[in-house]
């Protein structure tokens, strides 16, 4: 098949060159020219492993293209896929102004029949104002050819999107049409080979399946936050208590593990999304309304502790800092629990040493300048350089690197054996009779101040 993607950010460009690695032609559309030029050789504006090995080779094999020229590109496709940002408005509901402005060029161009796929995460009723688009364009041209528009709402994980693309738990397709439900399945019958993963509904059903989703996992995080807090006040240790729940065939142990807070570019946009969308039928989401508000405060977890045990003033500390990105396997720092972090530590007066394996570039765009000129943060080259002469490890991406450190080299290296461990990585007990004090998300801290 030949397929266009219009958007080469993380949606666009997994899907790009996955459909090509099935054999598909596929052009891949950005504005912007530096992106582009970047795309052809080989440098990729995102971080996802696999995914740059994935890109060069469907480009030299001359499957997978990039240009700025959707006009062209439209000559030879019939199937166009709209992958463009959806960022969140001043109130939390989406911002469909890039989809449209899209859906707008594809009606100028379209001359015979083609399928419109809303790939972005989009509100319910998005691919109706899609159709409204393109028809007006159509109109304005005074010419007649038929088009569907279908919602294909994507659920790749970062850090494990390629495998979430080519073997995925499923596919959802929203249409009425039963041309596009045809030409739909047909692409994405290789990646169905084992057993049928195509799941066909109605298209605002599909545009409602991705938020609800999303919403759902995030769910299931903020409560087991709220639990550790909990368990935290109650002398319980939450760990305990996520082996007995999550032994539960109905619960689960999928996201169920207590930290500090989730982030990232779809949970935290997709919540605040579902209840402005919610808002506007007059209703009052209360459930993701405190999903919402316990992820904000869950993310001043590390302050909250720091406070206890050092006070409210940590002029003159230093703590090191273990993990930027919202999670491992990506440099994505978009509402990254560590940007939190940070901005407390600073307000607070402390000074902190930095490290990540992947987003310490990202973090040079994402923090603020006057951060790093005042010398409040330093990026340091590795784990053990962010722990030397600190008053505490503050771990808060639980990448593979820092699961087993040299407790040892620790020891040597830090000014006090302290470790506030964000995403309960390490065996209290264990950490413990290393001789370090250890504060983890709900695993008996108050016991721990009183034994020590």
């Amino acid at each position: 098949m030949n397929l266009t993607i219009i958007g080469t950010g993380y949606v666009g460009l997994v899907s790009g060159a996955c459909f090509a690695e099935m054999g598909n032609s596929v052009n891949c559309i950005d504005i912007d020219q530096a992106k582009i030029d970047g795309l052809k050789l080989g440098q990729l504006p995102i971080y996802e492993p696999g995914l740059e090995a994935l890109v060069q080779r469907n480009f030299s094999e001359e499957r997978l293209h990039f240009t700025t020229n959707l006009a062209e590109a439209a000559k030879t496709s019939n199937i166009f896929f709209i992958a463009v940002g959806t960022p969140p408005g001043e109130d939390g509901s989406a911002d469909l102004q890039y989809v449209l402005a899209v859906a707008r060029e594809i009606g100028r161009l379209l001359t015979d029949y083609a399928i419109i796929v809303d790939k972005s995460t989009v509100p319910v009723g998005t691919a109706d104002l899609v159709r409204l688009a393109i028809q007006e364009e159509l109109d304005k041209r005074k010419v007649t050819i038929d088009f569907d528009v279908v919602s294909n709402p994507e659920f790749l994980k970062e850090g494990a999107a390629i495998d979430d693309f080519m073997k995925p738990d499923r596919v959802v397709i929203g249409t009425e049409s039963e041309r596009a439900k045809d030409l739909m399945r047909q692409l994405y019958a290789p990646f169905n080979r084992n057993h049928e993963r195509t799941i066909f509904m109605g298209v605002r059903d599909a545009e409602m399946t991705k938020y609800a989703a999303n919403s759902m996992l995030a769910t299931k995080i903020s409560f087991i936050n709220e639990i550790s807090n909990l368990c935290e006040l109650m002398d319980v240790d939450v760990e305990n208590v996520r082996r007995g729940i999550g032994s539960d065939d109905r619960i689960g142990f999928s996201f169920i593990y207590p930290g500090c807070g989730y982030g990232g570019s779809c949970f935290p946009k997709d919540v605040q999304a579902l209840i402005r969308m919610a808002e506007k039928v007059d209703f009052k989401s209360e459930v993701l309304l405190s999903v919402e508000k316990r992820n904000q405060e869950q993310k001043h977890w590390f302050s909250r502790h720091l406070n206890q045990r050092f006070g409210a003033d940590l002029s003159g500390l230093i703590f090191g800092v273990w993990g930027l990105s919202f999670k491992p396997g990506t440099d994505d720092m978009r509402e990254a629990p560590a940007k939190t972090l940070l901005e407390d530590l600073i307000a607070a007066g402390a000074k902190a040493f930095v490290y990540d394996p992947i987003a310490m570039e990202e973090a040079q765009k994402e923090l603020p300048a006057d951060w790093f000129d005042s010398g409040a943060i330093k990026l340091v080259a590795n784990q053990y350089e962010a722990v030397q002469g600190v008053d505490a490890l503050l771990l808060v991406t639980e990448w593979k690197p820092f699961r087993n450190p040299d407790f040892a080299a620790m020891t040597r290296a830090m000014k006090h054996k302290i470790i506030f461990d964000g995403r309960n990585q390490y065996d209290p007990h264990y950490v413990r009779s290393e001789g370090f004090e250890y504060f983890g998300v709900g695993r008996l801290n108050r016991r721990d101040i009183r034994e020590g």
